[in-house]
């Protein structure tokens, strides 16, 4: 599949973004392990959350769907999960991956993890080798990446660990796999990344301490049923937030955006680069600050993107990078090098992508300095990556020409309904 994608309107409106990525992971999980039944309202309907769950009735947990978006799960228990008949397919959901190496390494049945061709290059070390450290047993290919073979029947130990590389997933499938460990689990991080699961592990009833770059939990606890309602997705709101900063007459309200502290970043740095961004109708929804937010044109600049705003913000660097392009003066990215391992290697594409349209962009390892100028026409390759697709759809509305996007197709896996909303707030899109 592929865009053609053009300059179109000032773009107006009220938009209803999807639900978050990641609270929709995390929320089927819990809810599978915990005791009762749970309803998740907001779900997104995406091919990797939809991997997700399939992956749990796969593995004896019964979910109904009484409508889109919702979802009905009748969890069996920290110790009910039952093995999957064969592999189970994540597709594309490297967070699915990552949270279910976790869980698995501490089931007494056998599991192999499989996925599509970009998840299946990803680097998987990072969660396996820690995993090992408590006990796990995960056999991996040569590069040490997908498919997971996972040993069952591994009697698991809490450590007390320090993360190489800031990461949520890694984080987060340490703590589901010390839920089952004798005695506590630790995780030190050296930034604070996304504590999506710590929140809603809470909620489910679990005992766990946390604070920026920390989390403890003891084993042996059970999860309660809880009721969650996913809030709007911050990462597919950023696409829309950087078109509205860069297309004269524009204005959007975004509705009730989940505004998750470590998740953010995007939100500083547009605000630091002279974006007129507001928050209104603040609230929570299931343990995560949520809030409506507007947007309206404004004239950005160049700035230096503070390190520590980078795991933050890592997901919406595609989105930052088209802003960069309309700025006036020169963006400078350091401190990203995760970048490079996400679903495509992010800086080389989008610096690619960028140059293919006319501008300079200049690469390190961890970063890249964007020169603004005018943007022409021209064919992108979007490497399957979902945000990179999206992020040169919102750069098309300030090009002189028309943008063919190639592999459109993942955009699904995160932002199903993308070009439709799109067209209808005013991008010229095909």
């Amino acid at each position: 599949m592929h865009w053609t994608a053009h300059a179109g309107t000032p773009l107006q409106g009220v938009l209803g973004i999807p639900g978050d990525k990641s609270v929709s992971h995390r929320s089927v999980m819990f809810a599978a392990l915990a005791d009762g039944i749970s309803t998740i309202d907001g779900f997104l309907e995406g091919e990797d959350t939809r991997a997700t769950a399939a992956i749990f009735e796969c593995l004896g947990v019964r979910i109904e769907t009484p409508s889109p978006s919702r979802r009905v799960v009748h969890g069996v228990g920290i110790d009910g999960l039952q093995p999957g008949a064969a592999p189970l397919d994540c597709g594309n959901a490297g967070t699915g991956m990552r949270l279910l190496a976790g869980l698995l390494a501490a089931q007494r049945f056998d599991s192999v993890l499989i996925g599509d061709a970009s998840l299946s290059k990803r680097p998987m070390r990072r969660v396996t080798v820690p995993l090992a450290k408590m006990g796990a047993r995960i056999d991996t290919e040569e590069g040490g990446t997908p498919p997971l073979r996972i040993h069952g029947g591994q009697p698991l130990v809490g450590i007390d660990h320090t993360l190489e590389v800031a990461s949520a997933q890694v984080k987060s499938a340490l703590l589901l796999a010390g839920l089952y460990a004798h005695g506590e689990t630790v995780v030190r991080e050296p930034h604070p990344t996304r504590d999506y699961t710590e929140r809603m592990l809470s909620a489910f009833g679990v005992e766990i301490e946390f604070s920026p770059g920390f989390a403890r939990l003891r084993g042996g606890q059970r999860l309660r049923a809880t009721d969650v309602a996913v809030p709007a997705d911050f990462s597919s709101a950023a696409f829309f937030l950087v078109a509205a900063s860069i297309v004269p007459g524009s204005e959007l309200r975004l509705r009730q955006v989940g505004l998750n502290p470590r998740r953010t970043g995007l939100l500083t740095a547009l605000r630091m680069m002279g974006a007129d961004i507001t928050e209104e109708r603040s609230g929570m929804h299931g343990g995560e600050p949520v809030a409506d937010l507007r947007v309206r044109y404004a004239p950005l600049h160049g700035i230096e993107v503070p390190e520590a705003l980078v795991p933050d913000m890592i997901d919406e660097f595609p989105a930052l990078f088209i802003a960069a392009a309309c700025a006036e003066g020169s963006t400078v990215v350091r401190g990203a090098a995760e970048l490079r391992v996400k679903e495509s290697d992010r800086l080389g594409v989008m610096a690619a992508g960028l140059r293919t349209l006319g501008l300079q962009v200049d690469e390190t390892p961890d970063g890249a300095t964007i020169h603004p100028g005018a943007m022409h026409g021209g064919q992108i390759v979007s490497q399957h990556d979902h945000r990179i697709a999206m992020a040169f759809a919102v750069a098309a509305q300030r090009a002189a020409g028309k943008v063919l996007i190639r592999d459109v197709d993942t955009v699904a896996t995160s932002f199903p309904g993308f070009a439709e909303l799109a067209r209808a707030a005013g991008f010229g899109l095909v």
